[in-house]
């Protein structure tokens, strides 16, 4: 496992890491002790960096992670996100009140003084513009209680404005073979200014794993399932914003990246984890066997820069004119 600085922080965090939203809720069936074994499967294989968030099983998720880091707080780095539990346009939500009550709330399902990166969970762009909730952070990290602050944005006009008009030290951003936009404008911005790039959704709610077919059904608690057309949050979440038919009808056309690369999930994470602006990338899991197989896309083949280049072409010509929502 290699590991790579947070933008101009003091952190290390491994080039692979892990986001828990599965193994909170919304994925379909939950199980806590393969959970729990995941987590430590993972932190075995070097990964000491996992992203949570306050609405994931609604705090759960960070319960099983004070569970399974316990003892190794100071070597195990968590993040965490806030603001989806209230309205994300009102900015009373993000009064210092407000924002102090969700912190201590997490700190206590964490079991911890202090959260190493605290990020706003995708709150809308006038919020950001706005930008007292960056003064807010700046106070809770003068007080101790976080570490490094960043925020989760849904798109990259979003991702820009955060760079040019606040000291986040990271920018999560969904990023995938599927979705590649933040290739042209935010990444090279994000390295100017020297600051973490965490990609989340980078196997495309599953499209990318080449498990699924068109026929495939799923949960009616499983976001894929309740919300393949944006019903209950931006579309992008699920599936990157490809309606499903078609993205299997494009990830089949991807299969190839799998040669000489094990499988469909580790080559593309591997794509990812070679961009240069990516700090980590975060896939998610609910077993052990999940874990095992997105930690081997570490030591597959690396693409060569003609297959980087016919990836690209692939996204341009053949993908970008049917992703949905803002992104």
């Amino acid at each position: 496992m290699k590991y790579n600085r947070l933008g101009s922080t003091d952190l290390e965090i491994s080039e692979l890491s892990f986001g828990t939203w599965a193994i909170g809720g919304s994925w379909g069936k939950t199980d806590d002790r393969a959970a729990l074994k995941g987590l430590q499967t993972a932190m075995d294989a070097g990964v000491n960096f996992f992203d949570t968030a306050d609405v994931y099983g609604m705090g759960h998720s960070e319960e099983l992670l004070a569970e399974a880091t316990k003892g190794k707080e100071s070597e195990i780095k968590i993040a965490t996100k806030f603001c989806r539990q209230g309205d994300i346009n009102d900015p009373a939500n993000y009064s210092m009140e407000q924002v102090s009550s969700y912190l201590e709330d997490s700190l206590k399902r964490l079991n911890r003084d202090q959260v190493d990166l605290y990020q706003i969970h995708c709150p809308s762009f006038e919020i950001i513009k706005d930008g007292s909730v960056f003064e807010v952070l700046e106070k809770l990290k003068e007080q101790g209680k976080i570490r490094y602050y960043g925020v989760s944005v849904e798109t990259v006009e979003e991702g820009l404005h955060v760079l040019k008009n606040s000291n986040a030290s990271a920018l999560q951003v969904i990023f995938n073979i599927l979705r590649q936009k933040p290739l042209d404008k935010l990444f090279p911005a994000a390295i100017e200014e020297n600051v973490g790039i965490l990609a989340r959704v980078p196997l495309a709610s599953g499209l990318l794993t080449g498990k699924f077919n068109r026929d495939h059904t799923f949960e009616e608690d499983d976001h894929r399932h309740f919300n393949q057309d944006g019903e209950a949050f931006n579309v992008g979440e699920t599936f990157g914003g490809l309606e499903f038919s078609k993205g299997i009808e494009l990830s089949q056309n991807l299969s190839w990246i799998a040669d000489e690369r094990e499988n469909m999930t580790r080559a593309a994470l591997k794509w990812i984890i070679q961009q240069e602006a990516v700090t980590s990338v975060i896939p998610g899991f609910r077993n052990v066997q999940q874990v095992k197989d997105n930690i081997r896309a570490v030591d597959v083949k690396d693409y060569s820069q003609e297959e980087l280049r016919r990836l690209r072409k692939f996204y341009n010509e053949e993908v970008h004119a049917h992703i949905r929502g803002v992104y």
